[in-house]
């Protein structure tokens, strides 16, 4: 039954079924993912309601899939939406950890994929087979769990087992991380079916993820909080490694340079990033300015 609501917006009010006179039915949202099982959640200031089995859900696999393939996850070269798309709909990959059993013959039978192809796809998933911590949460899809909070959990905690052990109030511990995202890590990590993926991962021969000791910035670090953007290519160490460095010390490594920008870190062949600082007084450092700062 659909009434006027306001204005114009219809609303559902009930249900009319035969041989009812008058409709006393209302629509009950269901508690359990009717896909999956899986139990569902509503966020408070939210209007529609989620199924929390993002890992194990068919009606989400082709999405969940293609977020942990993608290149700030495991990026597994070759693991495009098309050929995942194929993996899914013949029923051949049901879950991330489907990736890591596939092997060159299968792959070769597939549509559009020959022999060669197939030889670079496994040699791709083999080495994406020992991914950071910080790649390892990100690529899991939790919700509100973006690279950034990905990377400060795996900081806190050091290790997956510690994440998913965690109550909402360690979780609130972690920089960034506040009531909503919290809820959103002990959802996930709660779905049994979720836990069942994650054990699949973590069998031997499938991934080997880098995990380390928790890292707690020094209070007195002179970077703490500071926002940081990294452009150019440093002469001893990657971008990455650098941004790791940066955030041990407790700093923020941005994407862009903007007015909230602390220090942007050039190496050879800066571009705009550098234009763009220099543009907003921003202090520009090199390799050997921001070890200076670390007192390295």
């Amino acid at each position: 039954i659909v009434r006027r609501a306001g204005d114009v917006i219809p609303e559902v009010v009930g249900i009319a079924r035969p041989g009812l006179r008058r409709p006393q039915d209302r629509f009950l949202m269901p508690e359990q993912c009717p896909v999956c099982g899986s139990a569902v959640r509503r966020a408070e200031d939210e209007a529609v309601t989620r199924c929390t089995g993002g890992l194990f859900c068919p009606a989400q696999r082709k999405q969940a899939l293609r977020h942990f393939a993608s290149r700030r996850a495991l990026d597994i070269e070759g693991m495009g939406e098309k050929l995942i798309d194929q993996l899914v709909e013949e029923g051949i990959v049901r879950s991330p950890a489907d990736l890591f059993r596939l092997g060159i013959a299968k792959l070769a039978a597939l549509e559009r994929m020959g022999e060669k192809s197939a030889q670079n796809l496994v040699a791709a998933l083999e080495r994406s087979r020992k991914p950071s911590l910080a790649r390892m949460i990100y690529a899991l899809g939790i919700r509100n769990v973006g690279e950034a909070t990905a990377k400060d959990l795996a900081a806190h905690f050091g290790t997956l087992d510690a994440l998913m052990a965690a109550d909402e109030a360690q979780l609130l511990e972690v920089r960034d991380v506040g009531p909503i995202v919290a809820s959103s890590i002990r959802q996930f990590f709660a779905e049994p079916h979720n836990l069942e993926v994650i054990e699949q991962l973590q069998a031997p021969h499938m991934l080997e993820v880098q995990q380390t000791a928790p890292v707690r910035a020094a209070a007195d670090s002179k970077i703490l909080g500071k926002t940081f953007v990294l452009t150019g290519s440093l002469p001893a160490m990657t971008r990455e490694e650098a941004a790791a460095l940066i955030e041990a010390h407790g700093g923020k490594v941005a994407g862009s340079v903007s007015k909230r920008t602390d220090y942007v870190i050039a190496g050879a062949d800066a571009g705009s990033k550098l234009s763009k600082a220099q543009e907003l007084n921003i202090p520009v450092l090199d390799e050997a300015g921001l070890k200076k700062l670390l007192n390295l």
